[in-house]
């Protein structure tokens, strides 16, 4: 019998399915319930993966054009199983793990998208995540033809979203109008920062989760691209955690890193990082 993956080995998992040519958002979005869930080990991750694969089964065949697509879609996922979001989902992180969405039938935006999005394309829908500010929904249909495009809102249970609807959700979170540009299919990695992004700021109104807080950091670190600030951030979340050495060597690389063009705030992170030296002694 082969030991589990420990984690250092996950991390490397999605550090390289995060480089991959086309990344696998639903594996990413998996990998990242491991860091919450220790129970989730490799055959919960294949039953969450089978679980997908049986989902997209159950839909209809031959259905053609977007329209239908997102109306079969919402009879059996919305209507049918139950899936949608609530208000209170907002304050639990198991609503940004796809294994408990797959569970509950409940989650955020985002992820109750993701697992349409995957769903529907394991059944061969011309489907796509849109990353509209503030709320997450699903496309179908040719992105590039708005005539073409399908837009539902996984969170309402599958609701087809009209234009105004549309504009009405942009206008509320951002107080601009609707661009052309946030209607496009959102890139892979986008989507694994955004899940990201909200489990760092869950974490950031517990203080007592320091630990959700350090993973959601560290696997963001694992990404092709980052920003450097998060060396920082990490840096500051090992002090409070006590780990007083290994925080302040990561905030005097960061001061480096950013000495060059702020030297200023490199000067005030080195004095932050002598001072989490001092708690050693």
């Amino acid at each position: 019998m082969e030991p589990e993956p420990s984690s250092t080995d996950r991390r490397s998992l999605f550090a390289a399915e995060a480089r991959a040519e086309r990344p696998d958002v639903a594996l990413l979005c998996l990998l990242i319930g491991t860091e919450a869930d220790p129970a989730l080990d490799e055959a919960g991750l294949d039953a969450a993966q089978i679980e997908l694969d049986r989902l997209a089964g159950m839909l209809p065949f031959g259905l053609e054009g977007p329209r239908a697509w997102a109306t079969a879609l919402a009879d059996l996922l919305g209507t049918r199983l139950g899936f949608r979001g609530t208000p209170g989902e907002y304050r639990r992180l198991k609503a940004s793990l796809l294994h408990e969405v797959l569970r509950r039938r409940r989650g955020l935006p985002i992820l109750l998208s993701v697992l349409w999005t995957e769903v529907a394309r394991r059944a061969g829908a011309p489907v796509y995540g849109v990353a509209l500010p503030g709320h997450f929904v699903v496309g179908l249909g040719v992105p590039e033809e708005p005539d073409q495009q399908v837009l539902v809102d996984p969170y309402a249970g599958g609701r087809l979203l009209t234009r105004k609807d549309t504009e009405t959700l942009v206008t509320g979170a951002t107080g601009a109008p609707l661009e052309p540009s946030m209607l496009t299919p959102a890139e892979p990695l986008h989507v694994v920062v955004r899940i990201l992004n909200n489990i760092r700021a869950w974490a950031s109104t517990r203080p007592e989760r320091g630990d959700v807080a350090l993973w959601g950091v560290e696997l963001s670190l694992l990404l092709p691209s980052h920003p450097a600030r998060l060396r920082y951030e990490r840096a500051q979340l090992l002090v409070r955690r006590g780990e007083f050495l290994e925080g302040a060597t990561e905030m005097e690389e960061y001061a480096e890193v950013v000495a060059a063009v702020e030297p200023s705030t490199a000067d005030m992170i080195r004095q932050k990082a002598r001072a989490a030296r001092a708690m050693l002694n």
